[in-house]
């Protein structure tokens, strides 16, 4: 069975944010870049090499759609080229992007999907469809980078869900510049 690995970048108070921090409108956006670091940065190269597709919601999908498909190289943009991409979204007619799918119900096709053969997928990001999954208890492990800031509002994975998650801590990592590195398997 494959695994379905949520991965944040968090803040004290439980925001997530993408690197480039334009993705909302909100007067303390780009606070990730401030805490960039390259042991961090080789992590998230390891993190993506360590599965074989990902899992996006519609709006990072469109983001990521905009951006990487221009760039090669490196450790992040041959790999997201290539790997398949399931994009979980009722609204978008069509997915463009080099090997992108179109999943409609997370309850149901994110389940299926992790019974196929295959590595692991890795959910950047999209933080309605990690709500859902959470909802559905489809999350099997958390990677998430928290950085010593909080700013009072955002977007937020945790957010009023009722459903209780369980899970274990499988590592831990402190950086040099305060970003504690924290995976989480799901308990059993």
């Amino acid at each position: 069975m494959r695994k379905i690995i949520v991965t944040e970048f968090i803040t004290l108070d439980g925001v997530i944010e993408a690197p480039g921090g334009d993705e909302t409108n909100h007067q303390h956006g780009g606070w990730q870049n401030k805490f960039r670091n390259p042991e961090a940065g080789q992590y998230k190269v390891d993190e993506l090499a360590s599965v074989d597709s990902l899992l996006l919601g519609k709006n990072t999908y469109i983001q990521f759609a905009k951006y990487w498909p221009t760039q090669s190289g490196g450790g992040f943009a041959d790999r997201i080229n290539t790997y398949a991409k399931f994009v979980v979204s009722t609204s978008l007619d069509k997915a463009d992007w080099n090997n992108s799918h179109i999943l409609r119900d997370v309850a149901h096709e994110v389940a299926a999907l992790k019974q196929t053969d295959g590595g692991d997928i890795l959910v950047y990001g999209s933080g309605t469809l990690v709500q859902s999954l959470l909802q559905h208890q489809l999350v099997d492990e958390l990677h998430l980078m928290l950085y010593p800031v909080a700013i009072g509002g955002g977007i937020r994975i945790f957010g009023d869900q009722r459903t209780l998650n369980e899970f274990e801590l499988k590592h831990s990592r402190v950086f040099d510049n305060g970003t504690l590195l924290l995976e989480y398997t799901a308990k059993q």
